[in-house]
């Protein structure tokens, strides 16, 4: 292993926190030797926090509409080829039942930024489904929206709020999206969703087309500085209908090296092993646990609309049902030594 990434590894485990130049320098250097060592410090920086515990998320995929175009989304809205849906407020409501009853205590609301669902409409699902599961977190995860929507939203019961940040380059940004898209109301809407009470996810892609190292050490000093309570990372898989669909797939080796990085930036932080990682590897969530996660998300959604949910190509779990799903992580999460709970899985203090 280098030494001086050797080094850097046993200062972030330290001091959880790295100058942007050592954090371009250990990216640069994420041999197998050193993804060993960051694996083993990112769990024994999570352990006497979590435990072996897995927080599962029900995750409800309720609209693949979208007004934007991103470069790398197989959603996109010049995308001809997608076969669209939305799911009416009683589907979802039905979707949160099924996972009530498989134990799930956190609802992942996710969609394109679709216009239909106004602040009004979606204000009254979350209250309704607050209602129905007062015991539940509510998490939603529908993109950029005013400071006004997000605070609707806030009053309406929701409780966390996932948005990618996707890169802290905004250079590398305007290479992803389309020129209506801006990283700094990215960014806005991120310190809007902090004051306003949200347990904010932030995330990015690892290996998305046109990253550098330098990129992603920005990357990691913008979640050591913002401490977001979540943080989504998993590589970027290309799909056939998007301007990067002959662009290579991000690695599993570089992801889980990435993981074991913010475990030790933000010890307590929520971390899942997201379904890409399960989609570039057969054992890519339980990799993902042994290199310091601890979320994982199984999909409520309604069978028939999952396979129209894809962001990129191969993803897994389309044709599970909720049951088998819930079931499916379980087991696959006991083999490895890990115990997924029933818990709202609210941030633990470190």
């Amino acid at each position: 292993m280098d030494i001086r990434a050797a080094e850097l590894i046993e200062k972030l485990a330290g001091e959880h926190a790295l100058a942007l130049d050592e954090y371009e320098y250990l990216v640069s250097h994420l041999d197998q030797e050193a993804r060993d060592l960051l694996a083993e410090f990112a769990r024994a920086a999570r352990e006497p926090i979590y435990g072996h515990d897995v927080f599962v998320r029900g995750l409800i995929e309720f609209s693949n509409f979208c007004k934007n175009d991103c470069l790398y989304c197989g959603i996109r809205a010049s995308n001809m080829g997608c076969k669209r849906y939305r799911l009416t407020r009683e589907q979802i409501l039905s979707c949160a039942d099924t996972g009530y009853e498989l134990g799930f205590r956190t609802f992942v609301l996710q969609s394109g930024e679709d216009p239909h669902f106004t602040d009004e409409r979606l204000c009254a699902i979350v209250r309704a489904l607050k209602e129905a599961h007062p015991d539940c977190a509510i998490t939603l995860s529908v993109g950029e929206r005013s400071r006004e929507s997000y605070a609707a939203l806030r009053e309406a019961g929701a409780d966390r709020y996932l948005l990618r940040h996707e890169t802290a380059s905004p250079e590398h940004y305007a290479k992803l999206h389309p020129a209506n898209l801006s990283w700094e109301n990215r960014m806005r809407c991120l310190h809007d969703l902090r004051d306003l009470g949200f347990a904010v996810g932030a995330g990015f892609m690892v290996g998305s087309p046109f990253q550098t190292s330098a990129n992603l050490a920005r990357d990691l000093a913008f979640i050591q500085e913002f401490q977001p309570e979540m943080c989504g990372i998993g590589p970027f898989v290309p799909h056939h209908a998007t301007p990067f669909a002959n662009e290579p797939a991000g690695t599993l080796e570089q992801t889980l090296g990435l993981l074991s990085i913010i475990r030790l930036i933000k010890p307590n932080i929520l971390l899942p092993a997201t379904t890409a990682l399960g989609t570039i590897h057969p054992k890519g969530r339980e990799l993902g646990m042994e290199a310091g996660a601890n979320v994982v998300m199984p999909n409520l959604s309604p069978g028939d609309v999952r396979a129209k949910y894809l962001l990129y190509d191969g993803k897994i779990c389309t044709g599970d049902e909720a049951a088998e799903c819930r079931r499916c992580l379980e087991m696959r999460m006991a083999g490895c030594g890990y115990n997924v709970v029933t818990d709202r899985g609210d941030p633990r203090i470190a």
